[in-house]
């Protein structure tokens, strides 16, 4: 079953935002790590909020792990990012 995982971080820029990227995704970020269908990120007024939907919990559990845990924190970032991940019952594509 496809696997959402959100991260806020608060005080966050999108530059600090790019910096994590290119260290952590393919292609100096412009890629995506196997088994990450979709993958966005935005501005909050008090942060930056990413969005991916993998293909499985496990693929997920095995990217923040491996890839995302050792890479962080990036400098400059504030405090702890909020995680909140689910299983998703419905998609649909535009």
């Amino acid at each position: 079953m496809s696997y959402l995982l959100t991260h806020f971080w608060p005080g966050a820029t999108e530059e600090q935002y790019r910096t994590t990227m290119a260290a952590v995704h393919p292609d100096g970020g412009a890629g995506l790590p196997p088994g990450q269908l979709h993958h966005a990120a935005a501005h909050t007024e008090d942060g930056i909020v990413i969005i991916a939907v993998w293909d499985s919990k496990e693929s997920s559990d095995r990217f923040v792990s491996d890839t995302l845990l050792p890479s962080m924190p990036a400098d400059g970032f504030q405090g702890q990012p909020e995680e909140r991940a689910a299983t998703i019952f419905n998609s649909i594509a535009i």
